[in-house]
């Protein structure tokens, strides 16, 4: 797999994840993906979404990308 196409996976997974929670409201949304991602995704995982981020995050979803955002932090 290479990168790109893990990375095309990895935005996938984390819009879907923010679409679960956006009936939720804005933040709840950013703030059920972040919880998420945190619980069920392995680091390496983690890594690569926030380095995906950090490469100019395309395809995010606007809440999605804040919520990477926090998870940079």
């Amino acid at each position: 797999m290479s990168h790109e196409t893990s990375a095309d996976k990895l935005v996938y997974m984390a819009n879907q994840i923010g679409k679960f929670f956006a009936s939720q409201g804005a933040e709840e949304a950013i703030d059920g993906t972040l919880v998420h991602i945190r619980k069920f995704w392995d680091p390496r995982m983690r890594n690569a979404i926030i380095a995906h981020l950090d490469a100019g995050g395309e395809g995010l979803d606007p809440p999605v990308r804040k919520a990477i955002e926090r998870l940079r932090t």
